[in-house]
């Protein structure tokens, strides 16, 4: 395969899966990481893709926000690792908030059914999942309902959260990074995320490592702001070390 050759295939393969990993990309196409890394670089410097942590995004993923039914397709086995590991976070608290996204969400569906727990959520997919669950006390925040992450946001929402305490709040993010911390697209969602995080004695945030670097439109937290995170072994040991100097203790599912 020529260099064009490769680099159309790799512009296409970006913006199909919405990132590519060098090291996964250049097994499959059997050439050396080096080799992908420049073609990327070729790419990046004619506007089409943006280097980020082990691989690329499409230079456009800044300006669009999936919408909850795409995102939910996107990482799932390292999705299920991060909330199975999450739950660890759960140990001695009767109060949890659970902020909206797909991973909070597959977190919702494994909580403990053995003990009492009064769960707050800005998610009306997770407020569904949870209502009819026995040992649940449901609390959904109100708001303007974005139609994107299905998520109350705006006053309503925020001026209930400056009510609460609650023992841990699980968020997710569009993006983290070291230099600018949590990140998400929408400011209505990141005032949202900042609320939650006042209102928690603990907070924990749950992403999947495709997101590390990633960084988003508008950053709503930083990483000594929050006490942990919990990803997937995607994020390697430079990554994890920078992220616990910035802060959080770091799980890795």
């Amino acid at each position: 395969m020529y260099a064009a050759e490769r680099q159309q295939w790799l512009l296409t393969r970006t913006r199909d899966a919405g990132r590519v990993d060098v090291g996964a990309v250049a097994e499959e196409l059997q050439v050396t990481p080096e080799t992908i890394r420049r073609d990327l670089g070729t790419l990046e410097r004619q506007g089409l893709v943006r280097r980020v942590h082990g691989g690329a995004i499409p230079a456009d993923r800044l300006d669009f926000e999936p919408a909850i039914g795409q995102r939910d397709t996107v990482a799932g086995p390292e999705k299920e690792r991060i909330a199975k590991a999450a739950l660890a976070e759960l140990e001695g608290c009767l109060t949890v908030l659970l902020d909206a996204g797909t991973t909070t969400s597959r977190l919702a569906s494994i909580l403990p059914t053995d003990r009492e727990l009064t769960v707050v959520t800005n998610s009306l997919p997770i407020a569904s999942m949870l209502a009819t669950r026995p040992n649940v006390v449901l609390r959904l925040l109100g708001g303007r309902v974005r139609g994107t992450t299905m998520a109350a946001v705006d006053d309503w929402m925020t001026d209930t959260l400056a009510t609460l305490t609650v023992d841990v709040a699980f968020l997710g993010t569009n993006g983290f990074s070291p230099e600018r911390g949590l990140t998400t697209p929408d400011p209505a969602e990141a005032a949202a995320k900042r609320a939650m995080i006042a209102a928690a004695r603990r907070a924990v945030v749950v992403a999947d490592a495709a997101k590390y670097g990633t960084d988003q439109f508008v950053r709503f937290a930083r990483l000594d702001q929050v006490d942990a995170l919990v990803t997937d072994t995607g994020l390697d040991d430079a990554a994890t070390a920078a992220i616990e100097a910035a802060g959080p203790r770091v799980v890795r599912a």
